[in-house]
């Protein structure tokens, strides 16, 4: 009985800590699990983080336009695109995919763990609204901009990954290498933004203009240029 008891503490403990800690995210340069864990087991990892405000403006449009369009809209969770999601997955037989939030990006990588699975999802939506409520939208991006992977030799975060690409920094990126950096995020060890095959630079393309256009740009005023 002891033992139950303990145990029940334990995850009690492990599944309230991501709540108590995201407010203090406000500041400060978090890490990922993904990161945490590469570090532990001696892997490559590579992160040098750099706010939002040094970052060329075309770049968290780009990440905005190809990861999460409505992020200025939704509280965390992307309703419209779940529902599209899970209609298409019903229609054609496939498996559950798309439609996560950079919120529910964001709270999978600082507090839980990488795959798809059904506990994972079930404890990232009430994490990734709660983050919505206790960050600001410009924290929350700069967050994920600093702990996505971008690069396949360990490289986290946009200016790991302008190094790697570029050879500059994020803070200087042109709006083709922003689209570049935007298009490799689903999977940056098979995707290059270093050697871009013809989909990439597509993407990229598609990035750029989806970027710029009215709806992203008002958003970005209204967030004091996110």
């Amino acid at each position: 009985m002891r033992v139950l008891k303990t145990l029940i503490v334990v995850i009690a403990i492990a599944l309230l800590a991501p709540y108590l800690i995201a407010p203090f995210y406000r500041t400060g340069h978090p890490v990922s699990t993904l990161m945490a864990w590469r570090s532990l087991r001696g892997a490559p990892m590579h992160r040098e983080w750099i706010d939002l405000a040094a970052m060329s403006p075309y770049l968290p449009r780009s990440v905005v336009a190809a990861e999460d369009a409505h992020f200025c809209k939704h509280h965390g969770i992307d309703w419209g695109a779940l529902r599209e999601a899970i209609d298409d997955a019903q229609e054609d037989g496939t498996p559950f995919r798309g439609a996560s939030t950079i919120t529910q990006q964001v709270a999978k990588n600082l507090f839980l763990w990488q795959g798809r699975d059904f506990v994972r999802k079930a404890l990232e939506f009430p994490l990734a609204l709660w983050i919505d409520l206790v960050l600001p939208k410009r924290r929350i991006l700069e967050i994920y901009l600093n702990i996505a992977e971008l690069g396949p030799q360990g490289q986290f975060g946009v200016e790991a990954a302008s190094a790697y690409a570029f050879g500059k920094s994020a803070a200087n990126l042109s709006p083709r290498e922003a689209g570049l950096l935007a298009s490799i995020l689903p999977n940056p060890v098979k995707r290059s933004a270093r050697n871009p095959g013809p989909g990439v630079r597509r993407l990229a393309a598609t990035y750029m203009a989806r970027g710029q256009a009215s709806s992203l740009a008002t958003c970005w005023r209204e967030n004091r240029g996110f």
